[in-house]
């Protein structure tokens, strides 16, 4: 489960509390977005439970369906496509199991949806399942809310020796490395010099992005990434401006509320920038690029110049220019 699609889902938490006031809406969580639904209006407990991607895991499914059935749930919708998706809400016996077609899932969906592939965006094929069948899709969806008390962001701050000056986070991080923006370190020290704190905000696999934008950046540059997802909500609820590639951070800044800025370069900003709208979204423009949007992981032609091409101090600019606005 990926962090941004976990975010993204709360969408759905808000179309099923419109449409069923009075339902308690519980969330399959893994352990490591489980932190989320601390944060997530609406949601009254996260299941936490860990299954992996490559096998069935009979066992697992098992088990999970015991912990389902022990809860009595009337109504599931199976968000992912694959028919293991299914298995534990089936074997759980809930009475009603809402998805698509997806892998052919007759008997495991049994009240099946279609025309999934006509659905432009992922936001579109999820939130489509929470409303009735044949209902025509808003114009626009809720968009997902993380509400983090002001509080806990104090007592984060302090505990972590940040002070109260004004900060940017910056999420160098993404599932794929065409994703990632090359300057970083530059855009590190330009907004040190402009008397801005940075914070680099990501998990263990961030830890050497990390050290390299401290390295150019200086000592006023914090490296916070870390292994538990809840020093990053935190981290992108206190800070003044978020920076992040086209990753789960981006959308756990927007969702906040902070004001964010989405570097994209090989994905579409239309398809994957957060529903809650982005203070910046920004994207090279010195060319036009017959390959961008490529969606692809890893860059396979142009050397990468969809992020190559776009300024440090550009994206500095931006970010002083929003933080200016932010605290008007």
């Amino acid at each position: 489960m990926w962090i941004g699609d976990f975010v993204r889902g709360h969408t759905v938490v808000r179309v099923l509390k419109q449409r069923w006031p009075n339902r308690p809406v519980d969330l399959l969580v893994t352990s490591l977005c489980a932190p989320l639904v601390d944060y997530m209006p609406g949601v009254r407990a996260g299941i936490v439970w860990d299954l992996p991607r490559s096998r069935l895991a009979l066992a697992k499914q098992w088990g999970l369906a015991a912990e389902l059935r022990s809860r009595g749930y009337g109504t599931a919708l199976v968000l992912p496509r694959t028919w293991k998706a299914a298995l534990a809400p089936t074997l759980a016996g809930i009475p009603e199991r809402v998805g698509f077609f997806g892998e052919a899932r007759f008997g495991l969906i049994n009240r099946m949806r279609w025309g999934e592939k006509a659905l432009p965006r992922f936001i579109d094929k999820n939130a489509a399942l929470a409303q009735p069948a044949g209902a025509r899709l808003p114009h626009e969806w809720p968009v997902p809310q993380l509400v983090v008390p002001p509080e806990e962001i104090s007592r984060w701050r302090q505990a972590n020796g940040l002070g109260s000056r004004p900060a940017v986070a910056l999420a160098p991080g993404s599932v794929g490395a065409s994703k990632r923006w090359t300057y970083y370190p530059q855009a590190a020290r330009l907004l040190i010099e402009r008397g801005l704190d940075v914070w680099v905000v990501g998990g263990p696999g961030e830890k050497a992005l990390a050290q390299e934008i401290v390295a150019v950046g200086g000592r006023q540059v914090r490296d916070l990434t870390g292994t538990d997802l809840r020093n990053g909500i935190l981290a992108m609820a206190a800070a003044g401006v978020a920076i992040s590639n086209d990753s789960g951070l981006m959308h756990i800044a927007a969702a906040i509320g902070t004001p964010t800025m989405g570097v994209f370069g090989p994905t579409s900003p239309y398809l994957w920038a957060p529903l809650n709208g982005l203070a910046a979204t920004v994207v090279q423009t010195k060319s036009k690029l017959a390959c961008q949007p490529c969606q692809r992981t890893v860059c396979t032609m142009n050397d990468h110049r969809c992020m190559r091409d776009i300024e440090a101090s550009d994206v500095a600019d931006i970010a002083q220019r929003v933080m200016t606005q932010s605290v008007r």
